[in-house]
């Protein structure tokens, strides 16, 4: 994602579908665990606060089912009606999380305001202490291993995924708060921290659509000094102008247009051309496409020089 920069390494084409789908399916059955222990156990207690770290712990299980259906998409080859490829299928995936982050985060919100007005107290005993301890681990192993394998093969779906995971660790760390002031006698500690928990839901869904908007409102990703560096390096180039980049980290597509000097052949434009394309699939991995528009030399362009 743009918020991101570049991922250090992407993953090759032929591998990225399997590893993608490998980790959101690990992800989904740990999400899935804490959610149930966290919606059990709250209901039990009667904690509005974890009954919200709950519903938000299900969310993520969400995202996970979003996220391997978006996978399957974006791995489709490209075809006729969609040339460029399936790849903003992911960031579409990206786009539905935070919606559904934004759900979540207005009935979380609901049922705090809702215990604030009926001054609910929960009974907080060693069992609720155990299971979010319990569930905060994971949640943290989750993040932690999401984000690290997302930036490693360049997946949007992964690390705006682990985004998601990590607003559910600060919920879990309040929650573990709120039963040390409930249990010091403050009982609407409960319903306080629930309402802080919506905030958090709804603070990641907006970080979620600011960086995936980048990608589908065709933000540049390289920057073009990077960029004119490498094509000023093959012989015969004069200069470079009108350099576009867009597109995801792993799916970047670069055009510009390149004045050759002197009167340069057709045949020795077009192997200008291939060079300045793989030079850049060299320096940026995650470059999928290249235009490079050849310019002859103008008079005016001549005598300047």
């Amino acid at each position: 994602m743009h918020g991101d920069a570049h991922y250090p390494n992407v993953c090759p084409p032929e591998q990225y579908p399997r590893e993608v789908r490998k980790t959101l399916l690990l992800t989904l059955a740990l999400n899935g665990l804490v959610a149930f222990f966290k919606l059990f156990f709250g209901y039990a207690i009667g904690s509005a606060c974890m009954v919200a770290d709950g519903y938000h712990s299900a969310a993520d299980g969400s995202s996970n089912i979003i996220g391997l259906l978006g996978i399957r998409l974006a791995a489709r080859p490209k075809d006729s009606d969609h040339p460029y490829g399936h790849k903003k299928y992911e960031t579409f995936a990206a786009v539905f999380i935070a919606l559904l982050l934004f759900v979540v985060c207005l009935h979380v919100l609901h049922d705090g305001i809702e215990r604030l007005r009926t001054r609910a107290v929960p009974e907080i005993g060693a069992a609720g202490f155990a299971v979010m301890g319990a569930t905060l681990l994971v949640n943290v192993c989750v993040m932690v291993y999401e984000y690290n394998k997302g930036r490693r093969i360049g997946s949007d779906i992964l690390v705006s995924d682990a985004l998601h995971t990590r607003a559910d660790i600060f919920t879990s760390l309040s929650v573990l708060a709120a039963f040390i002031g409930i249990r010091m006698g403050l009982p609407l500690l409960d319903a306080a921290v629930a309402v802080v928990i919506a905030v958090f839901i709804g603070f990641s869904a907006v970080r979620i659509l600011r960086s995936t908007s980048a990608v589908l409102c065709d933000t540049a990703v390289l920057n073009t000094d990077d960029i004119r560096r490498v094509v000023m390096e093959v012989p015969g180039v004069k200069t470079c102008h009108r350099i576009r980049t867009r597109g995801r980290s792993d799916d970047i597509h670069i055009d510009l247009h390149v004045i050759a000097r002197d009167q340069t052949p057709l045949v020795r434009a077009h192997d200008m051309s291939v060079t300045i394309e793989e030079g850049l699939r060299r320096r940026f991995p995650g470059v999928s496409d290249v235009v490079v528009h050849m310019e002859p030399l103008s008079s005016k362009d001549h005598h300047g020089d």
